[in-house]
């Protein structure tokens, strides 16, 4: 088999994407969970007179704790499949992706398990979140000066 004809099958078999489509289901649904984090931070604020710092950070818990619970309650896959980026992007993605982990090696116990394997999918976004943190801080210092 040729390059060509094995491109060619690879190419009728590889499903369409509507990249229209795709990105403004990410848009609304990633504003959506924007809105839900708002409404939190005011429901945290106004109702138990948090401060909105405060209010912030319980905000991130709940939705991690949610995103968390519907990824070991099996939902949290069905609805990436539906509604793809808007929802993973954000911090429920990262949850999403460490629940995951934590339940796929759960049966080879606490270190050999949980240990060595729950950042296996989020390690790149932390080494990538810590490095470009430290690049922009250098570029801002360097820019704005201190």
């Amino acid at each position: 088999m040729t390059k060509e004809e094995y491109k060619k099958i690879v190419d009728k078999h590889t499903p369409k994407v509507d990249h229209i489509k795709s990105m403004s289901l990410a848009f609304f649904v990633g504003g959506f969970i924007g809105m839900i984090g708002q409404a939190l931070i005011d429901l945290y604020s106004k109702v138990f007179n948090f401060t909105v710092k405060d209010s912030g950070t319980y905000m991130i818990v709940t939705l991690i704790f949610i995103s968390s619970l519907l990824t070991a309650l099996g939902f949290f896959d069905k609805i990436i499949e539906k509604v793809r980026c808007g929802i993973i992007i954000p911090i429920t993605g990262f949850a999403h992706a460490m629940t995951s982990a934590a339940i796929e090696y759960r049966k080879d116990g606490f270190v050999l398990g949980l240990g060595s394997n729950i950042f296996k999918l989020t390690g790149s976004v932390i080494l990538y979140g810590v490095v470009s943190a430290y690049v922009f801080g250098l570029l801002r210092i360097m820019i704005m000066g201190g």
